[in-house]
């Protein structure tokens, strides 16, 4: 499959590393612009609302998956790569969101699913056919135990056992995630051709790179052994909930094997030829941050990666996020991470950590004057918080297993709002397929344009100031510390040297400047300057962003 010439000599023109440093927002189709009034956003939503993303500063935007799907976990079963389902348009619509971005100067990833695909595809219906046929190696199957039970005592991450018994084989499947979600063999290299030539297609109709669904879950261990226990006191619940035994596991063997590297080297080169860059998501409860180091420590593996550190369920404290970086600086100091609050899988952050609008707009800050890219998520930067979704109004068949204990992922994948002149907030004219949430409405877009004090304009500012610094988007970041509530560190490239200090708290604080001399900078971003005694007096959820100043200015 040839490039067009055009496209790959324009791509050759910019910035190979424009993904360092980059602000990538996300957008979860299903729930950000309906044009057709069947209650489910669309391809042609996202192009409509382009100039919403635009008008952010935002480098790029991350759009979950569209892909032919019978949506037993809303598009990340995959039942056609190569294809757009008709939920959401046509390959047609994806051109023209395509050229909307492109015109706009943003950049464009898709969400890859690799992993895994629907029990629909092609693929897996051949495959679990014989045991003899040509795809008949392209999943993980496995004869029972002799006692009829499953291979190994793998778990799977929505609960019960990861192994599913199929009647026409006679064996068992892997299945990390749903049952209806048969996982890949990796260990095939046809498998992993196949999966080279689906990147090639998205990468030829003119995606920018790829956001990589469970990056680390690609390869399985080709014994089959069993995890070990993981001791109780060392459960970390960040990837599942701690009501799903999932986190009793130390996930040694069905995950994280040594030949993923090998896949993601085949994937970079193919991105490099196209000028691509993509963001893995790590999923692991004990070994995030040394994975997000092995798969982007080098530039022949992945660009960026994130881990679930900053989508904690507990309030980031000063001294946790310098504990977070100084293990960053241990274990992938050579690699390069990409930070996010929310995502479509957990509870928006200003209510996971239940934020005043203040504390809201001090973490947007911080965010964009972080060490790495940064990811946000469709409706953060109105300051959404968790909507409520009722029991007979969920669609998650996470939350639907595991109620009320876990109430699921709905929450944050109710409808953007755009304006709150009806119930469904602009999202659509027919009736949505989550409810759209009534404690947004008055968060809605429109609102917020007309009021100069809302948070979207804040968090324009935020993204504008990361931009307007060098430093903050490529430079080194040093110094991190903990001062009671105050994160300090510095950042600094051959042209400038900034310190940053925020105020994680609800209480004033007083933090001591590094030696040197600094003037402020960020004022539109509230920050305070120092005071006559030398010192930075902050008040609550406040930051002070300063600049080194040479002896001979």
């Amino acid at each position: 499959m040839n490039k067009p010439a055009d496209l790959s000599e324009m791509r050759m023109k910019t910035d190979t590393d424009w993904w360092r440093g980059a602000v990538i927002y996300q957008v979860y189709p299903r729930s950000f612009q309906d044009t057709n009034g069947d209650g489910i956003g669309d391809l042609l939503g996202i192009a409509q609302r382009m100039p919403h993303i635009a008008s952010l500063g935002v480098d790029a935007v991350w759009i979950s998956p569209f892909f032919t799907s019978p949506m037993k976990d809303f598009g990340y079963d995959v039942s056609d790569y190569c294809d757009v389902d008709p939920m959401f348009g046509s390959l047609a619509d994806f051109d023209v969101l395509i050229a909307s971005a492109h015109r706009l100067g943003i950049k464009v990833l898709i969400d890859l699913v690799l992993s895994h695909t629907s029990e629909e595809h092609s693929w897996f219906k051949e495959s679990r056919a014989s045991r003899d046929n040509r795809r008949a190696n392209w999943y993980v199957w496995a004869d029972a135990k002799p006692d009829g039970t499953p291979p190994n005592n793998w778990l799977s991450i929505f609960g019960g056992s990861a192994w599913q018994w199929d009647s026409t084989r006679c064996q068992y499947y892997l299945h990390n995630f749903l049952q209806e979600q048969p996982d890949l063999n990796f260990h095939e290299p046809d498998v992993q051709t196949a999966l080279l030539e689906v990147a090639q297609f998205w990468l030829d109709r003119g995606v920018d790179g790829f956001r990589l669904d469970t990056i680390n879950f690609y390869v399985h261990d080709k014994q089959l052994r069993d995890n070990p226990p993981l001791p109780e006191e060392e459960r970390n619940p960040i990837t599942a909930p701690a009501v799903n035994p999932y986190t009793w596991q130390n996930h040694l063997y069905d995950k994280t094997q040594p030949e993923n590297l090998d896949f993601l080297r085949k994937l970079r080169t193919l991105m490099n030829d196209y000028n691509a860059a993509a963001v893995g998501e790590v999923g692991d409860d004990q070994r995030g941050l040394e994975i997000l180091g092995q798969y982007t420590g080098g530039d022949d593996l992945i660009h960026m990666s994130y881990a679930f550190e900053l989508l904690s369920g507990h309030m980031p404290t000063a001294s946790y996020i310098a504990d977070v970086f100084e293990k960053v600086e241990a274990v992938a100091a050579q690699g390069w991470a990409c930070w996010a609050f929310s995502n479509h899988d957990v509870p928006r952050h200003a209510s996971r950590w239940q934020l005043s609008d203040a504390g809201t707009r001090c973490f947007a800050t911080l965010m964009q004057c972080l060490r790495g890219s940064t990811c946000l998520y469709q409706g953060e930067e109105l300051g959404l918080p968790e909507a409520d979704v009722a029991f007979e109004d969920l669609q998650d068949p996470y939350g639907k297993r595991f109620w009320p204990a876990f109430k699921g992922r709905d929450g944050c994948r109710t409808p953007m709002v755009w304006e709150p002149s009806n119930q469904n907030g602009g999202f659509s004219s027919g009736s949505p397929w989550l409810p759209v949430s009534h404690e947004h409405l008055n968060r809605a877009v429109t609102n917020q344009e007309q009021d100069p004090a809302a948070i979207l304009h804040h968090y324009r500012r935020a993204i504008a100031f990361r931009h307007s610094h060098e430093a903050l988007r490529k430079g080194a970041q040093t110094d991190m510390s903990a001062d009671g509530t105050v994160l300090r560190f510095q950042r600094a490239n051959e042209e400038e040297t900034l310190f940053c200090a925020f105020n994680l708290s609800f209480e004033p604080a007083v933090t001591d400047l590094p030696e040197g001399k600094w003037r402020q900078i960020g004022i539109e971003l509230g920050s305070a300057g120092p005071a006559p005694d030398g010192r930075l007096h902050l008040g609550p959820w406040q930051p002070a962003l300063l600049m080194r100043v040479e002896d001979n200015e």
